[in-house]
């Protein structure tokens, strides 16, 4: 949950803070970053009641299966940032 408030947050700095970043380009990852940020709060929900669930069966825990998305959109808004950082 701390994650997905860190990106949501991430997302909403860019626009707010006027970062000399070209403006479609800034856009374009601070909705990466909230959309990610959004995702993962659904996520951490979800995964929090297959885990209450395991937990009261006795079966194995589920993994993290958010990992590698959290981490390819992440890139793609740093991406996005230092493209829009040159352009400008």
């Amino acid at each position: 949950m701390r994650t997905a408030l860190a990106l949501m947050l991430a997302g909403v700095a860019l626009e707010v803070l006027d970062a000399p970043i070209q403006g479609g380009w800034r856009l374009a990852a601070a909705l990466i970053f909230v959309a990610l940020g959004l995702v993962g709060s659904v996520h951490a929900w979800v995964s929090w009641a297959s885990t209450e669930k395991a937990i009261r069966v006795s079966r194995p825990l589920p993994g993290m299966s958010i990992g590698g998305v959290i981490a390819i959109g992440s890139s793609l808004a740093i991406i996005a940032i230092i493209i829009g950082s040159v352009l400008t």
